[in-house]
């Protein structure tokens, strides 16, 4: 195979599982950088002189991480501090009661009858079983495969797997298949919560999001050091296998010459030579053309998509006090109909948020208090608006939800004390700025409607040699489902070498 490298645009976690990938196949590999660390979205900042996760807090789907590590000859359990949950998640509501849900079904069933009666705990053991037969029937068909259709989404599956497929409700939306199973509004609003981990609304995401229930009960883990040192330990891991990372490094355009991918361009205007491109990114940046023409034509965006949420967010050094919280705490709004409308209808902040706060210095088996000030991510979904001018969210919009959000706890019952300069806020305006082309969208374009699964770009383009990977990409946002998308791009690319002969 060629010795002028691939070059990956982007340190996320799609690019490093892609780069070690191409690592493993014998390829020369170059990972380029804007940043001065690994991980995109999932990256730290420093509060108060502490370092806090500021992106992705939940690591799931272990079995992607196991086989990367596995190729590259070593195991994620070497490589990182991991331990596994057994509270997933605390909830409460504003409207009373708490619950947790647990890593084990059994207790799940006896916590949903304590909390709501015993029919909604054999409603939630249909639910799961439900959850667990639309995973299988997504994971080798979808998932773990390149960009489908729907006529090749029935192909893989097969004869046997047709009515497994038709049962799933791909057409129906999650809330409304919630419906069909919970009777408390609580729970109905709990699991569909799923929807925003792809930045979508319940209202308007398909059933097939329930797989989270399924997934989550294979395990969530902590790790030690922070999702943020997930991207360190595999960035390390490629470079010990000849991957070389260049950071603070900007690709301003990726050129091509005869209708093929030739290198790219930095920002201090150095050209360097590859043999294929893989970026890494939103592909929305691609499409505004902020990486040149060649690769703005490349790629087909659907104009009529919606984007996915974005967030406002706090991370804090802060002392608790009154709730007693877990490793992930939940608070839901009074209206969650309404905190959807205010999203996508109306573009702004929520009036009544739901909160999520990453209590990140709890252990994953236990939920003790520390005996001091901790690290905190607080974070509400935010319309993703951070390209408009005017800015729709001044000063006073976000001060306005900044003061709701933290009512919203005190009426949950928790306190957190911290000094101004222990808190970081974070903007969908912020979140523009360091992903350019996404209006602050943290998830690509948001998956509403059964097509939206259909109408993400798959690994390759329309110029050849520039390859796609990323969140905004199939198979779709979170950590995981990135790596997926990393390692979709990298066998692609390596199919399609071989098949030149290079």
């Amino acid at each position: 195979m060629s010795e002028t490298p691939v070059i990956i645009v982007g340190a996320g976690i799609g690019g490093l599982a892609a780069a070690l990938e191409l690592a493993a196949r014998g390829l020369s590999v170059e990972v380029l950088e804007r940043q001065a660390v690994p991980g995109g979205k999932m990256r730290q900042v420093p509060v108060a002189g502490q370092p806090i996760d500021a992106g992705p807090t939940v690591l799931t789907m272990r079995w992607v991480f196991d086989e990367l590590c596995d190729q590259a000859g070593t195991s994620l359990e070497a490589e990182t501090g991991l331990e596994p949950a057994s509270v997933l998640a605390r909830h409460a509501w504003l409207t009373g009661g708490e619950l947790d849900l647990h890593a084990e079904h059994a207790r799940n069933v006896e916590a949903i009858g304590a909390f709501a009666g015993p029919a909604e705990a054999r409603r939630y053991g249909a639910f799961c079983a439900r959850a667990r037969r639309t995973y299988l029937a997504l994971r080798d068909s979808f998932i773990r495969a390149s960009r489908p259709n729907p006529v090749s989404l029935l192909g893989r599956a097969g004869l046997r797997g047709l009515p497994d497929m038709l049962r799933i409700s791909p057409f129906g939306s999650l809330w409304g298949a919630l419906g069909e199973h919970f009777h408390d509004p609580r729970l109905r609003q709990l699991f569909g919560r799923y929807a925003t981990y792809c930045g979508s609304s319940p209202f308007a995401a398909p059933a097939t999001l329930m797989l989270v229930a399924h997934v989550e009960l294979e395990g969530v883990w902590r790790l030690r050091e922070g999702m943020h040192g997930l991207a360190r330990a595999l960035a390390s891991l490629a470079e010990a296998r000849g991957v070389r990372l260049r950071y603070g490094c900007e690709v301003r355009h990726i050129e091509q010459r005869g209708g093929r991918v030739s290198g790219v361009r930095l920002a201090d205007g150095e050209q360097l030579a590859a043999s294929a491109v893989i970026f890494n990114g939103d592909v929305s940046a691609l499409a505004q053309g902020l990486l040149g023409e060649s690769a703005r034509h490349a790629t087909r965006v659907s104009r009529r998509a919606t984007r996915s949420l974005s967030a406002l967010t706090w991370n804090l050094v802060a002392r608790s006090s009154g709730f007693e919280l877990s490793h992930h705490n939940v608070f839901f709004s009074d209206d969650y109909a309404a905190e959807f409308e205010d999203l996508f209808t109306h573009a702004r902040l929520p009036r009544r948020p739901t909160v999520y706060l990453c209590a990140q210095d709890r252990g994953a088996e236990q939920a003790i208090s520390p005996s001091g000030p901790e690290r905190l991510l607080c974070l509400v979904n935010a319309p993703a608006v951070g390209d408009h001018v005017p800015d729709p969210l001044d000063a006073a919009e976000i001060e306005r939800c900044e003061t709701e959000t933290f009512r919203v706890l005190e009426r949950c019952g928790l306190t957190l004390a911290f000094e101004p300069q222990a808190c970081q806020r974070t903007t969908p305006q912020d979140w523009h700025h360091r992903f350019p082309g996404t209006g602050g969208a943290l998830y690509g374009q948001a998956s509403h409607g059964w097509q939206a699964s259909f109408s993400r770009p798959g690994t390759r383009t329309r110029l050849a040699g520039l390859y796609l990977a990323g969140g905004s990409v199939h198979p779709g946002p979170g950590v995981p489902m990135a790596a997926l998308s990393g390692r979709l791009a990298a066998r692609t690319l390596i199919g399609d070498l071989t098949s030149r002969g290079k």
